[in-house]
């Protein structure tokens, strides 16, 4: 069963930046009525372990929650073995389950697993339904490690607990607490890092990571994107944490450092200044002269050839104005690859930031930026006061831009390109270029034939 004081600690973490400040009503998370409506804990704790494409992701709850739940976001995997993620898996429990007790259901749907999928673990995930009624599936996870020699691990993640950041610290946990620390690496290096939170969402990952390689950065384990069971569990050997936008998994890094000694930093790789402040934090961190030497030299000839790519863009959106409602990081990190391509932002969603991504988005976009609180209400009336001329939001938020008569472009998880790194900037410029030469939004910009005259 979930433990209170465990949820309790989760909510309150130390390391959050509204905490360092002691800012009142420090805390995050609380639960809400109706919350699981705009994702809930369950949600989140798939979303961060979801990419473990070696792994089966067992739903223990009503075939529902696996149906709301699976496939959620395009977290692309390299994996060259049987990839699990494209099944969904659940014990459906049922009224009967419900009175007597699932735990039963559980078992035979492990023993089904481990006959025809034979994965490298088993995360098994509460619901609201099991947690309720209270379903032993730590006991029933314990009992399935012992018998089948690989990890099931359990995750407490039942919807009425929280929101979606809660759901992703206690994915965390159960990372910490069943994988991490349990296989050596056959090969360490004084390079080694674990990528915490950049799940790879069309591709992310895979714009930087070549300039890792180049420069002799080596990914000891990625939590979440493209990633490996076995690679995690020899995470505590890495010597630098870097957790990439996500600060959900956060606590993951504050228990590694008191755990394992392993420091951690905070970067973002979107856009050209916060990939290479990025860089150079990482290999600051690291500490070897020769690698923060082969970094520079890396920055440079990368920054050379983007910036020559970048002119006839910054051309092109010279003058443009626009209004970002995505949220979360997001809320700062394609911002600052905005303003790189010339574009000023004048006003930006914060309803899904942390305290930090809120200092952050003030800090980009000036004491005159917009930081909208509900960006659903305020977004229209942005457009018009600060003159914008394309909306940068998800799909529900099309109508708004046609009926504000601006371009469009869908930059949640839903979009089909990557924008991390240099050339994820490219991406998003073509995506821009797109967007403003589009003749469906340059023909509901025009006045209708009565407003002629």
């Amino acid at each position: 069963m979930v433990k209170r004081a465990k949820i309790k600690e989760l909510m309150n973490e130390s390391a959050c930046s509204h905490n360092a400040k002691k800012e009142k009503g420090a805390g995050c998370d609380m639960p809400k009525p109706g919350l699981a409506a705009g994702g809930c804990a369950f949600d989140g704790a798939q979303i961060s372990l979801f990419p473990y494409a070696d792994a089966v992701h067992l739903v223990h709850g009503p075939q529902t929650c696996l149906g709301a739940s699976w496939e959620t976001r395009e977290t692309l995997s390299s994996y060259k073995g049987r990839d699990h993620t494209v099944m969904g898996f659940t014990t459906g429990i049922n009224t009967m389950d419900v009175i007597f007790g699932g735990d039963k259901r559980l078992i035979n749907s492990i023993d089904y697993i481990m006959e025809h999928y034979s994965p490298e673990a088993i995360f098994v995930y509460s619901t609201c339904v099991t947690a309720l009624v209270g379903d032993d599936i730590d006991k029933t996870c314990e009992m399935g490690s012992e018998k089948y020699g690989v990890p099931v691990v359990p995750v407490h993640a039942p919807g009425f607990v929280g929101g979606k950041n809660l759901g992703s610290r206690i994915a965390g946990e159960a990372i910490l607490d069943n994988l991490i620390g349990t296989k050596e690496p056959e090969v360490t290096t004084p390079y080694d890092i674990n990528l915490i939170g950049d799940y790879n969402v069309t591709g992310d990952m895979w714009q930087y990571l070549p300039m890792f390689e180049k420069i002799g950065i080596r990914v000891l384990s990625s939590l979440s994107g493209d990633g490996r069971v076995g690679d995690i569990r020899t995470a505590h050997r890495a010597r630098l944490n870097v957790i990439v936008c996500a600060k959900s998994l956060i606590t993951l890094c504050r228990k590694m450092k008191e755990q394992y000694d392993i420091p951690w930093i905070s970067v973002s790789f979107y856009g050209k200044r916060d990939t290479t402040f990025a860089i150079r934090e990482i290999v600051r961190e690291l500490g070897d002269p020769e690698l923060i030497a082969r970094a520079e030299a890396v920055i440079a000839e990368e920054e050379a050839v983007l910036e020559a790519k970048l002119l006839p863009y910054r051309e092109m959106f010279a003058g443009k104005k626009a209004v970002l409602n995505t949220g979360g990081n997001k809320a700062w990190s394609i911002a600052s690859g905005l303003q790189d391509l010339g574009i000023e932002v004048v006003a930006t969603s914060i309803r899904k930031s942390t305290a930090d991504d809120i200092e952050k988005a003030r800090e980009y976009l000036g004491p005159d930026g917009l930081l909208m609180k509900t960006p659903a209400s305020e977004q229209a009336k942005a457009i018009d006061e600060r003159g914008a001329d394309i909306l940068l939001a998800g799909g529900r938020s099309l109508y708004t831009a046609i009926k504000k008569k601006i371009s469009f472009i869908d930059v949640n998880q839903e979009k089909k390109v990557s924008y991390g790194g240099y050339n994820g900037l490219i991406n998003l410029a073509e995506d821009l270029r797109h967007a403003f030469n589009n003749p469906v939004f340059s023909n509901v910009s025009k006045k209708a034939p009565w407003e002629v005259g």
